[in-house]
């Protein structure tokens, strides 16, 4: 009895209403939602997306968390002719108090946190877990794992505040987007170095500190998402498929999307069909 009447205390702070973990969807998908969802939306966004805030379209690059607030309108969809592939939460809170600490906590909304998903990400699925489980702590398992992933959010924010207010990491940006929108362009690093002004160690440890990935396993993680798209909305071939994402050798392609992905394309395919 000790150790529930420990758990319980504070355990009606915040309110899971619906998760979901590595959910892809086909080109055609788009949110319209005028009036919002009713509560918080939070986005771990795997690919890039398009949101209009204010109607206005901006993209936000894969790898962003991306926070609505209560009352807001929910609009974004994916790029033309790829996937979307995302985690996300909507949640609320149980009394003005509880927001309010949550909203002390200074997490941006509505603008892009480009920050390493991987650790959010293993919270959203443990909250997915939690919640159809019949655990007999589940609702405080959940509300730990959300505020963890509150903390986390804040902490990059406030340690990389400076970073998003510079020129540099608009700058860093624009190639971000240009490989991300032409991955099956071969953008070396000295290519992407040259095209800012800027030396190859300075890039890259520049590309690493904003994006938490580095140059060239970002490049492979873009070639390798379109290709997602490619395998689950084309009938092309796996050798075509690999010519289409730049890989001059069917090998090699196929070889890195396994130790990316886990699994042959040809599997992924099967199994996303």
């Amino acid at each position: 009895m000790q150790i529930k009447k420990l758990f319980v205390q504070g355990d009606d702070a915040v309110i899971v209403n619906n998760v979901g973990y590595n959910h892809c969807h086909d080109a055609d998908f788009y949110i319209d939602r005028p009036n919002g969802s009713g509560d918080y939306l939070l986005l771990l966004l795997k690919t890039d997306t398009i949101f209009n805030i204010d109607g206005q379209d901006m993209i936000v690059p894969a790898n962003s968390v991306f926070i609505y607030p209560k009352g807001r309108p929910q609009y974004y969809r994916c790029l033309p002719q790829h996937t979307f592939e995302n985690d996300w939460l909507h949640f609320d809170f149980s009394t003005k108090e509880k927001e309010a600490d949550f909203l002390g906590r200074k997490i941006p909304f509505e603008t892009p946190i480009q920050m390493n998903l991987n650790f959010l990400s293993f919270c959203i699925k443990s909250i997915a877990y939690e919640k159809y489980s019949n655990h007999p702590y589940k609702d405080q398992s959940i509300r730990s794992y959300l505020f963890l992933m509150f903390i986390k959010i804040a902490e990059y924010v406030e340690q990389t505040e400076e970073y998003y207010s510079g020129g540099q990491y608009e700058i860093l940006s624009t190639i971000r987007h240009k490989i991300y929108a032409e991955p099956y362009i071969n953008r070396t690093v000295d290519w992407a170095a040259h095209e800012i002004r800027m030396s190859r160690s300075t890039f890259q440890h520049a590309y690493k500190k904003h994006f938490s990935v580095s140059y060239i396993q970002d490049f492979i993680n873009s070639k390798i998402s379109y290709s997602k798209m490619l395998l689950t909305s084309t009938n092309l071939t796996i050798d075509e498929i690999a010519k289409q994402c730049g890989y001059r050798s069917y090998v090699h392609y196929t070889r890195q999307f396994k130790e990316q992905v886990g699994i042959s394309p040809t599997e992924y395919r099967n199994r996303n069909k």
